[in-house]
């Protein structure tokens, strides 16, 4: 018997979709049936689970053409303390049928989810969390869900306020019972005398019992509820170590406090200081980190603190005030000065300077009139600007935005494959190495085995909480990410965090990303026996159906100059190449000068201007009249003032900086000699691009800036693709990484920030791992009889605490970075301001 699944199936339109997804599906080992509903828009699917997994069919049916309909839910939890507890979340989720894939993440509380609406629910999955003995965070939507995780993360850090109070009120003065008599024994002469003993009781004994009492069973108990459902689930954790050794040290001094006959002779000590101060020093360690916890998601509360409460609509003639959410799409919208753009949309009426730092990370605002695109979320300075409204909800730019950054925070970079293999066997060995300390010292520790095994045990227990190794890396991740999001670079997962700073050499598209994106026509210059208007005319006729930049430049200088346009017919594209066109009878063909080859004509009698205008930066083409040469006209991309600099700023850091572009070989050689790029490839055209940067890849990694469609292939074969955000959609969407402001300048900040967040996580891991690697040994008493070093429960408790908040404060400071290079230029007009696509 094999394993049922239901799976949504989208784009089926006919029967033999049907059978296409049934047949693809068939075929795939493992499935023993496949049945799919027109419909219903569903296949039913049988198949043995030992063989392949859900994701295998669903890439299948992605293979044959169609999409399959998968869920994606973040679930805010609460009640995880370190890393064993995320492992415990997983692999409680993992387990459910219908669960492709789940990741939780320690530093941001919450678990992401991707999963078969078909299969199970979000409250079943909900369910699985608390089943694991965690709590789940209700939200009702986007808004709301920042305010619940914000009112529960307040809860936490009160709760434990209230915990730390209660546990300090009686262990600072059993603290001082235990230590004050040893530093001034006429004060232990005293208490004697005060206290006396009951028999064989000691009063004293007494006394501390009933001050470690109320901290073991009232503040305590967090850590016996949470040790014993790890146990039920046996998956050991931080609190199983603090129960274990805790409840270790209290009952020891419960039974050698009334029945200390059965201890040897003079091995009857108490403990009580060492489980109350313990409970006491991990709860300030868990308040601390708490607090410090709140401010690595700074950055995510700035993004949402962005979104608008409200609108100002035109309805029925009149302007009304409505919830942002209530917004429709093509409505207008008024926005006064001072006020948020609360949505996305085209400028109709007004001018203003909107100010776009925080998503752009560029300073100075941005003129905005007529025709202009604005980002909700950006604030609006001076004018009213009426605009109507384009993408609105989840569609909004910044919805968009802080979606990729949660998916961003929420991901782990390869990097911490090791630290999850290694905590996955952590807790395990360190319960044996505790076992082993008790053992050894039991046997070899002379006079007061017994009490030494146990202090001994107790402390390797309490200093090896794997706390720190568990907040190492998402720390990191989540102020990196966040702090990129201020600087206006968005990084989609952790893995491109991670390759960013590896690769060596920086590949860059000409056009739009080095370039305006907009050129303009220089030069016209036509051959013996034509008229120069009148070829003009024909070719800025024929190119007018193009939407290619270079079309759209020979045409506004025809309209410059006067020129009258014609009608035209029979347009064909010839990508990379050129085109050809019928204009009023005539053939006029216009391209490169691989265009005019395949053609079958000569170009050498414009030789000398081509080689002129190549060595000035322009780009040569050729036009055609009725299968003549006519002209040779020259369109020039102005370099955007940026990218000199940004140049610069790659070479001092070592990199070396390569141009792709389809421009002739002396053009873009000049341009390459004017920019000082190391290395240029020219005449590529769009569908080489990722062979050129295949090609590329034989030197090392490499990174692709790019902002096309043509660029998509491209952005997609390089180690880590940048896309610049004014782009296109499918560049974006392809691209590991975003640059939001278009800015060429913003690439040495990502490979700065990526550097400097991969060396705060390898330090962070390094005080981890050599903490516990240092202390452990110590701990377990290995040097007391060489160099006399040993550590007391209490110290490994402070210890731990202040490891975890030492992680924390590291990772904090990736908030202090500084880019090397300042994005300072004004943006006047800009065109286009294209959402991310998640």
């Amino acid at each position: 018997m094999g394993t049922t699944i239901e799976l949504g199936v989208q784009g089926m339109t006919c029967a033999a979709c049907v059978n296409r997804v049934e047949r693809g599906l068939k075929k795939v080992e493992g499935v023993q049936e496949a049945t799919v509903n027109l419909a219903s828009e569903r296949a039913t699917i049988t198949f043995d689970e030992n063989q392949i997994q859900p994701q295998t069919l669903i890439d299948r049916i992605r293979e044959v053409g169609y999409e399959a309909v998968v869920g994606d839910l973040e679930l805010p939890i609460s009640g995880m303390t370190c890393a064993n507890c995320v492992s415990r979340v997983e692999r409680a989720l993992r387990k459910q049928p219908g669960v492709l894939s789940a990741s939780v993440n320690l530093a941001s509380e919450r678990a992401t989810i991707q999963y078969l609406p078909t299969a199970l629910s979000a409250a079943e999955l909900k369910q699985v969390v608390r089943d694991a003995g965690y709590g789940v965070i209700e939200t009702q939507q986007h808004v709301q869900q920042e305010d619940a995780e914000k009112a529960a993360r307040e809860l936490e850090v009160k709760k434990l306020r209230s915990s730390l109070t209660l546990s300090a009120v009686f262990s600072v003065p059993l603290f001082l019972l235990a230590m004050v008599p040893m530093l001034y024994p006429p004060f232990e002469m005293w208490l004697m005398d005060t206290l006396g003993h009951r028999g064989s009781v000691s009063g004293m004994n007494v006394l501390m019992l009933l001050l470690a009492t109320p901290v073991q069973f009232g503040p305590g108990m967090r850590f016996y509820r949470g040790g014993l459902k790890a146990l039920q689930h046996r998956s050991p954790d931080m609190n199983t170590l603090v129960m274990i050794g805790t409840s270790a040290a209290y009952l020891y001094s419960v039974i050698a406090t009334f029945w200390k006959g059965i201890f040897p002779s003079g091995t009857a000590h108490v403990y009580y200081e060492a489980s109350g101060v313990v409970i006491t020093l991990v709860l300030l360690g868990k308040y601390f980190e708490a607090i410090a916890k709140g401010k690595s998601s700074e950055a995510m509360k700035k993004l949402l603190s962005l979104q608008a409460r409200s609108a100002r609509v035109i309805r029925g003639g009149q302007e009304l005030e409505v919830p942002v959410e209530e917004v429709r799409l093509s409505e207008t919208i008024v926005v006064r000065p001072g006020e948020k753009i609360p949505v996305d949309g085209e400028v109709q009426e007004g001018s203003s300077f909107v100010d776009e730092s925080m998503l752009t990370g560029e300073p100075i605002p941005a003129e905005k009139t007529a025709g202009s695109k604005v980002t909700g979320g950006t604030l609006n300075q001076h004018g009213v600007l009426m605009f109507k409204a384009t993408r609105i909800g989840r569609d909004t730019a910044l919805a968009q935005i802080i979606k990729l950054v949660e998916r961003a925070q929420g991901s782990k970079p390869p990097i911490q494959g090791l630290v999850d293999k290694v905590v996955a066997v952590f807790v395990p060995i360190v319960l044996a190495i505790a076992l082993l300390t008790f053992l050894g010292w039991l046997i070899f520790g002379g006079e007061n085995a017994l009490s030494q095994a146990l202090v001994h045990t107790v402390a390797v227990l309490i200093i090896a909480c794997p706390c720190a190794m568990g907040l190492a890396t998402p720390t990191s991740v989540m102020v990196g990410t966040g702090k990129a999001a201020e600087l206006g670079v968005l990084f989609k997962n952790g893995e491109a965090l991670e390759m960013l700073h590896k690769a060596g050499l920086v590949a860059l598209d000409k056009t739009g990303t080095l370039t305006m994106g907009k050129p303009t026509l220089t030069d016209f210059v036509v051959q013996a026996g034509f008229e120069e208007r009148d070829v003009l005319s024909l070719v800025a006729s024929a190119e007018k159906n193009s939407e290619h930049p270079v079309a759209a430049a020979i045409v506004r200088g025809a309209e410059q100059r006067g020129v009258a346009l014609l009608k035209s017919s029979s347009f064909t594209a010839v990508p990379g190449f050129g085109l050809e066109a019928s204009v009023s009878g005539r053939t006029v063909q216009v391209g490169a000068d691989r265009h005019m080859v395949n053609l079958g004509l000569e170009v050498s009698a414009f030789a000398g201007q081509a080689r002129a205008l190549g060595s000035e930066g322009k780009t040569p083409l050729y036009a055609a009249i009725d299968g003549k040469l006519a002209a040779i006209i020259a369109v020039s991309d102005p370099i955007k003032s940026s990218t000199p600099e940004a140049i610069k700023a790659l070479h001092s850091m070592g990199l070396k900086v390569a141009m792709v572009t389809g421009d002739n070989k002396n053009t873009a050689q000049a341009i390459g000699r004017q920019l000082g790029i190391d290395q240029v490839l020219s005449e590529v055209l769009p569908s080489g691009k990722a062979d050129a940067v295949q090609s590329l890849q034989q030197q090392g990694k490499v990174i692709f800036v790019g902002d096309g469609i043509n660029d998509a292939p491209a952005l997609a074969q390089a180690d880590v693709g940048l896309a610049i955000g004014t782009g296109t959609d499918v560049a974006i969407e392809t691209a590991d990484v975003i640059l939001m402001a278009g800015d060429l300048r913003g690439v040495p900040n990502a490979l700065a920030l990526s550097k400097s967040t991969l060396q705060n996580i390898k330090f962070n891991l390094f005080w981890a791992f050599a903490y516990n690697i240092i202390l452990i040994p110590v701990a377990a008493g290995v040097l007391q009889s060489t160099l006399g070093w040993s550590l007391s429960p209490v110290l490994a408790a402070a210890a731990m605490g202040l490891s975890s908040v030492f992680v924390l404060t590291n990772a904090l400071r990736l908030k202090t970075f500084q880019p090397p290079v300042k994005v300072r230029e004004i943006r006047q007009n800009p065109s286009s301001s294209t959402p991310v696509q998640t």
